[in-house]
Protein backbone atom coordinates (compact mmCIF):
# COMPACT_ATOMS: atom_id res chain seq x y z
CA UNK A 1 0.00 0.00 0.00
CA UNK A 2 2.90 2.33 0.69
CA UNK A 3 4.09 2.16 -2.91
CA UNK A 4 0.58 2.69 -4.27
CA UNK A 5 0.01 5.68 -2.02
CA UNK A 6 3.33 7.17 -3.09
CA UNK A 7 2.40 6.79 -6.77
CA UNK A 8 -1.02 8.33 -6.10
CA UNK A 9 0.56 11.30 -4.32
CA UNK A 10 3.01 11.86 -7.21
CA UNK A 11 0.18 11.79 -9.76
CA UNK A 12 -1.95 14.22 -7.72
CA UNK A 13 1.06 16.50 -7.33
CA UNK A 14 1.64 16.54 -11.08
CA UNK A 15 -2.03 17.25 -11.76
CA UNK A 16 -2.19 20.15 -9.33
CA UNK A 17 -2.63 23.45 -11.16
CA UNK A 18 0.15 25.73 -9.98
CA UNK A 19 0.51 29.48 -10.37
CA UNK A 20 3.38 30.52 -12.62
CA UNK A 21 3.48 34.06 -11.22
CA UNK A 22 1.23 36.74 -9.75
CA UNK A 23 1.02 40.52 -9.77
CA UNK A 24 -1.07 43.20 -8.08
CA UNK A 25 -3.53 45.53 -9.83
CA UNK A 26 -5.21 48.23 -7.72
CA UNK A 27 -4.64 46.20 -4.59
CA UNK A 28 -5.96 42.95 -6.07
CA UNK A 29 -3.65 40.00 -6.56
CA UNK A 30 -3.88 38.50 -10.03
CA UNK A 31 -2.56 34.96 -10.35
CA UNK A 32 -1.52 33.49 -13.69
CA UNK A 33 -1.73 29.70 -13.86
CA UNK A 34 1.08 27.58 -15.24
CA UNK A 35 -1.26 26.23 -17.91
CA UNK A 36 -1.83 29.77 -19.20
CA UNK A 37 1.90 30.42 -19.49
CA UNK A 38 2.50 27.12 -21.29
CA UNK A 39 -0.39 27.98 -23.63
CA UNK A 40 1.45 31.22 -24.43
CA UNK A 41 4.56 29.16 -25.17
CA UNK A 42 2.57 26.97 -27.57
CA UNK A 43 1.09 30.05 -29.26
CA UNK A 44 4.59 31.52 -29.53
CA UNK A 45 5.89 28.36 -31.19
CA UNK A 46 3.03 28.41 -33.70
CA UNK A 47 3.61 32.11 -34.39
CA UNK A 48 7.33 31.62 -35.02
CA UNK A 49 6.67 28.68 -37.35
CA UNK A 50 4.09 30.71 -39.27
CA UNK A 51 6.51 33.62 -39.66
CA UNK A 52 9.27 31.29 -40.87
CA UNK A 53 7.04 29.49 -43.37
CA UNK A 54 5.29 32.59 -44.75
CA UNK A 55 8.23 34.99 -45.12
CA UNK A 56 9.04 36.01 -48.70
CA UNK A 57 6.08 34.38 -50.45
CA UNK A 58 6.14 34.45 -54.26
CA UNK A 59 3.77 33.65 -57.10
CA UNK A 60 6.44 32.10 -59.33
CA UNK A 61 9.70 30.28 -58.61
CA UNK A 62 8.64 29.55 -55.06
CA UNK A 63 11.10 28.32 -52.48
CA UNK A 64 11.05 24.91 -50.84
CA UNK A 65 9.89 26.60 -47.64
CA UNK A 66 6.89 28.10 -49.42
CA UNK A 67 6.17 24.79 -51.13
CA UNK A 68 6.17 23.09 -47.72
CA UNK A 69 3.84 25.75 -46.31
CA UNK A 70 1.41 25.40 -49.23
CA UNK A 71 1.49 21.60 -48.95
CA UNK A 72 0.74 21.74 -45.21
CA UNK A 73 -2.17 24.14 -45.74
CA UNK A 74 -3.59 22.03 -48.57
CA UNK A 75 -3.35 18.82 -46.55
CA UNK A 76 -4.84 20.52 -43.51
CA UNK A 77 -7.78 21.86 -45.49
CA UNK A 78 -8.26 18.45 -47.09
CA UNK A 79 -8.24 16.79 -43.68
CA UNK A 80 -10.65 19.19 -42.00
CA UNK A 81 -12.75 20.24 -44.99
CA UNK A 82 -14.55 16.92 -45.20
CA UNK A 83 -15.76 17.29 -41.62
CA UNK A 84 -17.79 20.45 -42.21
CA UNK A 85 -18.85 20.01 -45.85
CA UNK A 86 -18.97 22.67 -48.54
CA UNK A 87 -21.17 25.05 -46.56
CA UNK A 88 -18.77 25.07 -43.65
CA UNK A 89 -15.54 25.71 -45.57
CA UNK A 90 -15.17 29.17 -44.03
CA UNK A 91 -14.74 27.57 -40.59
CA UNK A 92 -11.80 25.41 -41.68
CA UNK A 93 -9.12 27.95 -40.58
CA UNK A 94 -10.52 27.97 -37.03
CA UNK A 95 -10.62 24.18 -36.88
CA UNK A 96 -7.07 23.92 -38.21
CA UNK A 97 -5.89 26.42 -35.59
CA UNK A 98 -7.53 24.42 -32.81
CA UNK A 99 -6.08 21.19 -34.20
CA UNK A 100 -2.54 22.60 -34.19
CA UNK A 101 -2.91 24.19 -30.75
CA UNK A 102 -4.28 21.07 -29.04
CA UNK A 103 -1.81 18.79 -30.84
CA UNK A 104 1.20 20.86 -29.78
CA UNK A 105 -0.22 21.32 -26.27
CA UNK A 106 -0.51 17.56 -25.84
CA UNK A 107 3.03 17.01 -27.14
CA UNK A 108 4.80 19.82 -25.30
CA UNK A 109 5.45 17.49 -22.38
CA UNK A 110 8.38 16.16 -24.43
CA UNK A 111 10.06 19.54 -23.82
CA UNK A 112 9.61 19.30 -20.08
CA UNK A 113 6.47 21.45 -19.81
CA UNK A 114 3.22 20.36 -18.22
CA UNK A 115 0.63 20.12 -21.04
CA UNK A 116 -2.03 22.82 -20.59
CA UNK A 117 -4.70 20.31 -21.63
CA UNK A 118 -4.22 18.70 -18.20
CA UNK A 119 -5.98 21.77 -16.85
CA UNK A 120 -9.74 21.34 -16.96
CA UNK A 121 -10.10 25.12 -17.37
CA UNK A 122 -8.20 25.00 -20.68
CA UNK A 123 -10.22 22.13 -22.14
CA UNK A 124 -13.45 23.76 -20.93
CA UNK A 125 -12.50 27.06 -22.61
CA UNK A 126 -11.75 25.25 -25.90
CA UNK A 127 -15.06 23.38 -25.73
CA UNK A 128 -17.08 26.52 -24.97
CA UNK A 129 -15.40 28.39 -27.84
CA UNK A 130 -16.25 25.58 -30.24
CA UNK A 131 -19.89 25.31 -29.19
CA UNK A 132 -20.35 29.10 -29.32
CA UNK A 133 -18.99 28.96 -32.88
CA UNK A 134 -21.41 26.14 -33.72
CA UNK A 135 -24.40 28.12 -32.48
CA UNK A 136 -23.16 31.30 -34.19
CA UNK A 137 -22.85 29.38 -37.46
CA UNK A 138 -26.39 28.09 -37.05
CA UNK A 139 -27.78 31.56 -36.34
CA UNK A 140 -25.89 33.01 -39.29
CA UNK A 141 -27.32 30.37 -41.62
CA UNK A 142 -30.88 30.09 -40.29
CA UNK A 143 -31.31 33.49 -38.66
CA UNK A 144 -32.55 33.76 -35.07
CA UNK A 145 -36.05 32.52 -35.92
CA UNK A 146 -34.80 29.44 -37.74
CA UNK A 147 -32.26 28.76 -35.01
CA UNK A 148 -34.96 28.83 -32.32
CA UNK A 149 -37.22 26.68 -34.48
CA UNK A 150 -34.47 24.06 -34.84
CA UNK A 151 -34.87 23.22 -31.14
CA UNK A 152 -38.34 21.88 -31.89
CA UNK A 153 -37.15 19.51 -34.61
CA UNK A 154 -37.91 16.79 -35.50
CA UNK A 155 -40.93 17.13 -33.14
CA UNK A 156 -41.76 19.68 -30.45
CA UNK A 157 -41.67 16.96 -27.81
CA UNK A 158 -37.86 16.81 -27.92
CA UNK A 159 -37.39 20.56 -27.38
CA UNK A 160 -36.14 20.18 -23.76
CA UNK A 161 -33.58 17.59 -24.89
CA UNK A 162 -32.35 19.83 -27.70
CA UNK A 163 -31.94 22.70 -25.24
CA UNK A 164 -30.02 20.45 -22.84
CA UNK A 165 -27.61 19.66 -25.68
CA UNK A 166 -26.36 23.26 -25.51
CA UNK A 167 -24.68 22.28 -22.27
CA UNK A 168 -24.10 18.59 -22.94
CA UNK A 169 -22.07 19.08 -26.11
CA UNK A 170 -19.39 21.38 -24.61
CA UNK A 171 -19.26 19.19 -21.50
CA UNK A 172 -18.72 16.14 -23.69
CA UNK A 173 -15.94 17.83 -25.69
CA UNK A 174 -14.28 19.11 -22.54
CA UNK A 175 -14.36 15.88 -20.54
CA UNK A 176 -13.39 13.71 -23.52
CA UNK A 177 -10.22 15.71 -24.17
CA UNK A 178 -9.34 16.15 -20.50
CA UNK A 179 -10.10 12.52 -19.64
CA UNK A 180 -7.97 11.08 -22.44
CA UNK A 181 -5.01 13.36 -21.66
CA UNK A 182 -5.37 12.55 -17.96
CA UNK A 183 -5.61 8.81 -18.63
CA UNK A 184 -2.46 8.86 -20.78
CA UNK A 185 -0.61 10.78 -18.06
CA UNK A 186 -1.66 8.33 -15.32
CA UNK A 187 -0.56 5.34 -17.42
CA UNK A 188 2.83 6.96 -18.05
CA UNK A 189 3.34 7.66 -14.35
CA UNK A 190 2.48 4.05 -13.48
CA UNK A 191 4.93 2.77 -16.11
CA UNK A 192 7.69 5.02 -14.77
CA UNK A 193 7.14 3.68 -11.26
CA UNK A 194 7.22 0.03 -12.36
CA UNK A 195 9.88 0.18 -15.10
CA UNK A 196 11.88 3.42 -14.69
CA UNK A 197 14.18 2.87 -17.67
CA UNK A 198 13.50 1.97 -21.30
CA UNK A 199 9.81 1.12 -21.51
CA UNK A 200 8.46 4.60 -20.55
CA UNK A 201 10.41 6.16 -23.43
CA UNK A 202 8.74 3.82 -25.94
CA UNK A 203 5.25 4.47 -24.59
CA UNK A 204 5.99 8.20 -24.45
CA UNK A 205 6.26 8.22 -28.25
CA UNK A 206 2.74 6.84 -28.40
CA UNK A 207 1.02 8.85 -25.66
CA UNK A 208 2.83 12.16 -26.20
CA UNK A 209 2.94 12.13 -30.00
CA UNK A 210 0.45 9.78 -31.65
CA UNK A 211 -2.24 9.87 -28.96
CA UNK A 212 -1.71 13.61 -28.44
CA UNK A 213 -2.50 14.44 -32.06
CA UNK A 214 -5.22 11.76 -32.15
CA UNK A 215 -7.09 13.48 -29.31
CA UNK A 216 -6.69 16.82 -31.08
CA UNK A 217 -8.14 15.27 -34.24
CA UNK A 218 -11.10 13.78 -32.34
CA UNK A 219 -11.88 17.16 -30.74
CA UNK A 220 -11.79 18.94 -34.10
CA UNK A 221 -13.71 16.14 -35.81
CA UNK A 222 -16.58 16.39 -33.32
CA UNK A 223 -16.62 20.19 -33.58
CA UNK A 224 -16.69 19.93 -37.37
CA UNK A 225 -19.57 17.46 -37.25
CA UNK A 226 -21.51 19.79 -34.94
CA UNK A 227 -20.94 22.67 -37.38
CA UNK A 228 -22.05 20.57 -40.33
CA UNK A 229 -25.15 19.49 -38.42
CA UNK A 230 -25.94 23.10 -37.48
CA UNK A 231 -25.72 24.23 -41.12
CA UNK A 232 -27.97 21.50 -42.49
Amino acid sequence: MGKIEQIAEEILEQLEIEDAFSFTVNGYEVKVAESVVVSWVVIGIVLVLCLILTTGLKVKNISRRQALAEWLVAKGEELVGGMVGEEGREYVPYLLTVLIFIGLSNCIGLLGFKPPTKDLNVTAALAIMSIVLVQAASIRKKRVGGWLKSFTQPVALVTPINILELGIKPLSLCMRLFGNVLGAFVIMELLKSVVPVGLPAVFSLYFDLFDGFLQAYVFVFLTGMYIKEALE
